[in-house]
C-alpha cells in the first residue's frame, strides 16, 4: 500500500472518530470552541503520532523478544500514559492559557481508546516502524480535522433557535452523527 493512501485513509476513510467512534470523550467533550479544539488536536497528534513510534518497538523488540506478547494492551497504556505526561508538561509551561482550556480532557488523552486504537491497529495489521508512524499521524490528522470541524459547527448553531428538546447536547449528538454520515462519503475513495 503506498504510503499517501495509507495517510489519506487513516484521515478520511478510516477516521477513528467519525467511522470507528474511537476517542468520542474528548470530542464531544473539547469541542465547544475552535481554538480548544485545535489545542487538542495538536496534542493528540503529537501523542498518537509518537505513540505509534513507541509502540512498535515495545511491541516488536521487548514483548515478541521475550515471548509476552499478550502484555500489550498494559505496555501500550504505560506508553500512552507517559507521553500524555510530557505533552502535559510541556503546555503547563509554554501555553498556560490552552492548558487551562484543555481542563481535564488533557490527562483524557491516556485513556483516549483512539490513540491506544492506533498502537493495537499498527500491531494486529503488523505494519512495519514508517506505515505505523504514517498510520498514527494520519488517525490523528484525522481526530484533529474532526474536532476542529465539529467545534465550528457547535459554534455556529449554538445560538440557533431550536426546539428546547433538542438545546444543547442533543443537537451535538445529532451533529456529529451528520459529520459521521458525511465522512462515511469517502468509504469509496481509498
Amino acid at each position: 500500500m503506498s504510503y499517501v493512501l495509507l495517510v489519506l485513509a487513516a484521515i478520511f476513510v478510516n477516521n477513528y472518530v467519525l467511522s470507528q467512534f474511537l476517542g468520542i470523550c474528548p470530542f464531544l467533550g473539547v469541542s465547544k470552541k475552535v481554538e480548544t479544539a485545535a489545542g487538542m488536536g495538536a496534542a493528540v497528534i503529537f501523542v498518537m503520532t509518537l505513540a505509534s513510534a513507541v509502540t512498535y518497538f515495545v511491541y516488536n523488540l521487548i514483548l515478541v523478544n521475550l515471548g509476552i506478547e499478550y502484555l500489550y494492551n498494559i505496555a501500550f497504556i504505560l506508553v500512552i500514559a507517559a507521553l500524555v505526561q510530557l505533552v502535559e508538561m510541556f503546555l503547563k509551561k509554554s501555553s498556560p492559557s490552552l492548558y487551562q482550556a484543555l481542563g481535564v480532557y488533557l490527562p483524557l488523552i491516556t485513556t483516549n481508546c483512539a490513540v491506544l486504537g492506533v498502537a493495537v491497529t499498527n500491531m494486529q495489521r503488523d505494519y512495519n516502524f514508517l506505515q505505523s508512524v504514517l498510520n498514527g499521524f494520519g488517525g490523528a490528522v484525522g481526530f484533529a480535522l474532526a474536532i476542529v470541524l465539529f467545534a465550528g459547527i457547535r459554534e455556529r448553531i449554538q445560538y440557533n433557535n431550536m426546539p428546547k428538546a433538542f438545546e444543547g447536547f442533543p443537537t451535538a449528538l445529532v451533529a456529529a452523527g451528520l459529520m459521521s454520515i458525511a465522512f462515511l462519503g469517502f468509504q469509496g475513495l481509498i
